[in-house]
């Protein structure tokens, strides 16, 4: 008579295991994200690159000024106070979570985002580019705004520094492809500001608040 023994399972090795759990995507960190200052400097010519450092947002801020760029280290130059700390540019990277100051863009955390910023939001300087009718930033935003009809489009607040911005969620996309879809958002939204002449009208400006600081 035979006798039946019970195969023994065998147990499964601990990294095989492992790699059959579904994959968290993890959000960019800042040493993940240095490709964007290769990526926009040649768009953003005579701007100088400073490294974010703020909870939830992570990229770089492209200052007009080069003297502000020194004043602001790694602070956020879209929220300083005062006259002697006005400055204008641009920001490229990414919204996570815990980016409270830019809930009135409504994201939906992890985002791609890309800014116009007239800093400090209230100044005079600030009314005369962003928030009054036929200001500069107000007429590049109208004119982007008809010729991006595709979503994501821009978007405008009047009365934040951050007063014009293109921003697009990640949620969706496979974290694999996080990487080359945001390279593709930044160059695109990019193209748009050079060909809508802020990025050079911007620079113009902050030339001319630094001409005026120091008469």
């Amino acid at each position: 008579m035979k006798t039946s023994f019970a195969r023994k399972r065998k147990k499964p090795h601990p990294a095989k295991l492992a790699s059959r759990l579904p994959r968290r995507a993890k959000p960019p960190t800042q040493t993940s994200v240095a490709w964007i200052r290769e990526l926009a400097t040649p768009y953003l010519k005579g701007y100088s690159p400073v490294a974010a450092s703020e909870p939830g947002l992570q990229g770089f801020w492209f200052i007009a000024d080069d003297a502000a760029s020194k004043r602001h280290g790694e602070d956020n130059p879209s929220r300083r106070e005062g006259k002697s700390d006005e400055s204008l540019g641009f920001f490229v990277g990414y919204l996570l979570d815990g980016a409270a100051e830019y809930s009135f863009l409504k994201p939906e955390p992890p985002e791609c985002v890309v800014f116009a910023w007239v800093s400090p939001a209230g100044s005079s300087l600030h009314e005369r580019l962003a928030k009054q009718p036929g200001s500069l930033v107000r007429r590049v935003f109208e004119y982007i705004r008809w010729l991006t009809h595709r979503p994501p489009r821009f978007v405008f607040h009047e009365a934040e520094a951050a007063a014009m911005a293109r921003h697009t969620s990640m949620a969706a996309w496979p974290p694999e492809k996080r990487k080359h879809f945001s390279r593709n958002f930044f160059i695109e939204t990019l193209a748009w500001l050079v060909r809508s002449g802020l990025v050079r009208k911007l620079k113009e400006e902050a030339q001319q608040v630094t001409a005026t600081r120091n008469s």
